[in-house]
């Protein structure tokens, strides 16, 4: 059962562990300007005092309201079990990142073992691991950059996360390309353009991009024309192979981590598959790498 507890009662030591995002806070300010706070902040009542864990839009909102009293549901007075409840309970909702920091925050802070919080979240050890090597692979600043919604998450899992697999891209790379291009309010296909343009492209573009002129760098990609009208076609075709094999290799270098991937049938396929590949690997670089000089050419 909710009760109504004063605004300023309530710890914010995990607000950094949420997500931010300002259009939804904006909605839902303007909703509570309205209606009041409808739904109770979550946190747990510990011998030193209220933690909050859930709700941390509708506190900044009424703290902008001037709202000195909020609804508030406790999880109880054990500050993992807590943790636990609210990863359980909004599996779904909260993102990848999100259930990382308080896994890491389990797994240090309070010393449990993988083991234990696999168990306390009712998930897998796999579960667990994937997303304490999510949080170790980056860099504090740039987990504030994604955690304050500067640059969205989705970009960063599924566009940039697979660049890593690349030779010679580094975490500082993706670090350097996040933070000139952060807070811009980019499309999800923008920061792919340029992405792609930034560890693909030549490095006039890459220096482009790192002196803050991303509108110029992404203005050239999109002059590319799309309209392949002035190709033969066979060179039509062959554009289109390199479409879908470029999407391609970012969806599978994504979904490898996958937790799901589990049966010993898949893997047997996976293995011949992939054995397959790697014998191509050279043969296929070399190529590649002879074409792309030769079409830089024309």
């Amino acid at each position: 059962m909710s009760e109504t507890v004063e605004r300023t009662s309530l710890d914010l030591r995990y607000q950094t562990y949420r997500l931010r995002n300002d259009t939804a806070e904006a909605r839902l300010l303007a909703s509570i300007a309205e209606r009041d706070i409808e739904q109770p902040l979550t946190g747990v009542d510990t011998p030193q005092g209220r933690l909050l864990l859930d709700g941390f839009k509708r506190y900044r909102c009424a703290t902008k309201l001037g709202i000195e009293c909020v609804p508030y549901v406790s999880l109880g007075e054990q500050e993992t079990a807590g943790i636990a409840a609210l990863v359980r309970a909004k599996q779904k909702t909260l993102s990848i990142l999100e259930q990382a920091r308080f896994v890491v925050d389990l797994l240090s802070l309070h010393d449990m073992s993988m083991a234990d919080v696999a168990e306390m979240l009712s998930r897998s050890k796999a579960w667990v691991s994937m997303r304490r090597g999510l949080l170790a692979e980056m860099s504090e600043p740039l987990q504030a950059i994604l955690f304050r919604g500067a640059f969205p998450v989705y970009s960063y899992m599924y566009t940039l996360r697979p660049f890593m697999r690349m030779n010679g891209v580094t975490q500082d790379d993706i670090e350097r390309f996040v933070k000139a291009v952060s807070g811009q309010r980019l499309s999800v296909r923008e920061i792919e353009l340029l992405a792609d343009g930034y560890f693909r492209g030549p490095a006039s573009l890459r220096q482009e991009i790192d002196q803050g002129n991303w509108q110029w760098s992404l203005q050239q990609m999109q002059a590319v024309p799309e309209d392949a009208e002035a190709c033969n076609d066979t060179e039509r075709a062959l554009l289109a192979d390199l479409q879908q094999l470029l999407k391609s290799i970012g969806r599978v270098m994504a979904r490898c981590d996958d937790e799901r991937l589990q049966s010993r049938a898949f893997h047997a396929q996976a293995n011949l598959l992939l054995a397959g590949l790697l014998s191509r690997r050279e043969s296929f670089f070399n190529k590649m790498e002879e074409f792309h000089d030769r079409s830089g050419q024309a």
